[in-house]
């Protein structure tokens, strides 16, 4: 269609409806509107609301190839060209109340040159950075433009993540070094946000450096070139979360390695603690036998004497370990 009609874009629940104004900003996207190649309109949805669930399974403006795409199972990072258009499925930080940062959150977007139609579930937080742009008068002015900076937000999130675990590990490496462990399941826990992290962010990586090679109508030289220095960010990004994985990995042995001196020191402690006292235990178990004959048994400084005799044993038998180095 060379012209969208606004009442084909009314979705009452849609989390965002813009339409760019060509200037950094947006106007709202009224019912007698007509959505041409130089006023791209955005639709932002949440799949799981009921008005938009279907609007996006009835309306005439997606292909029946997309509908389901926009609104299925999470996925790895992907993009596909589908005629005139391009669907483009990202992943995102994290950052809604009572979720991990690595349970990320999946952005899908269907793009033409003067259409957007985006969806998700959980809030992608990226979004509202643009959003805030287009508020203020700064934001993108046409669909590749808008990509772009969408990209760019993901990734500057997805960078303070990782900046955040390296510093995570170093702090856990600078308490090793003072022999604190890590509270259990601390070390676990990083780790897995590193593999889940690196699983999903190399093929979005593959796709901003797709993006940026393949020659869309709506992205420019400039857009283009924008996103493979995304692309070359988020991949100095990846190398930086391969480091940490094998970091972690040596935090691991390490702390095993803490643990088992710690063990091998107790243990050795309490073995020279038996072998001071073996030589008095053998005197005060034979010394208590109940026979006839005992040494002393007569005498009333018997008892002040053996003990006397004990004492000296423990002194000299501490002193012969000392010497030898065993202490």
């Amino acid at each position: 269609m060379d012209v969208i009609e606004g009442g084909d874009l009314q979705v009452p629940d849609a989390v965002y409806a813009y339409q760019l104004d060509g200037k950094g900003g947006t106007t709202p996207i009224d019912y007698e509107n007509k959505v041409t190649r130089d006023e791209p309109c955005w639709l932002h949805l949440d799949y799981a609301h009921a008005a938009s669930a279907e609007w996006l399974a009835t309306t005439p403006l997606l292909p029946d190839a997309v509908r389901e795409a926009l609104s299925g199972e999470s996925t790895r990072p992907r993009v596909n060209r589908l005629g005139e258009g391009t669907l483009i499925t990202l992943r995102g930080i994290n950052f809604n109340a009572d979720s991990r940062p690595d349970q990320l959150v999946t952005f899908r977007v269907y793009m033409t040159d003067k259409l957007i139609i985006s969806t998700r579930h959980r809030k992608v937080y990226s979004i509202d950075a643009v959003v805030n742009e287009l508020q203020n008068g700064s934001g993108p002015t046409n669909s590749g433009d808008w990509l772009v900076d969408i990209a760019d937000a993901l990734t500057d999130h997805a960078s303070e993540f990782i900046e955040d675990l390296h510093d995570k590990i170093i702090d856990l490496e600078d308490a090793l070094l003072e022999q604190q462990i890590p509270e259990r399941g601390q070390l676990a826990l990083i780790r897995k946000q590193l593999i889940v992290l690196r699983r999903y962010m190399a093929p979005q990586r593959d796709v901003f450096s797709r993006l940026a090679s393949e020659r869309l109508p709506w992205m420019s030289d400039d857009d283009r070139r924008r996103m493979q220095d995304i692309a070359d960010r988020l991949g100095r990004g990846l190398d930086d979360l391969d480091g940490s994985i094998a970091r972690t990995a040596i935090l691991s042995d390490e702390i095993t390695t803490v643990m088992a001196d710690a063990m091998n020191r107790r243990t050795y402690t309490m073995s020279l603690m038996a072998m001071v006292f073996l030589p008095t235990t053998f005197l005060t178990g034979l010394f208590g036998v109940n026979l006839g004959g005992i040494p002393g048994s007569g005498s009333p400084l018997a008892f002040a004497a053996f003990c006397s005799m004990l004492l000296a044993l423990i002194v000299s038998v501490a002193w012969w370990l000392k010497r030898s180095r065993w202490l």
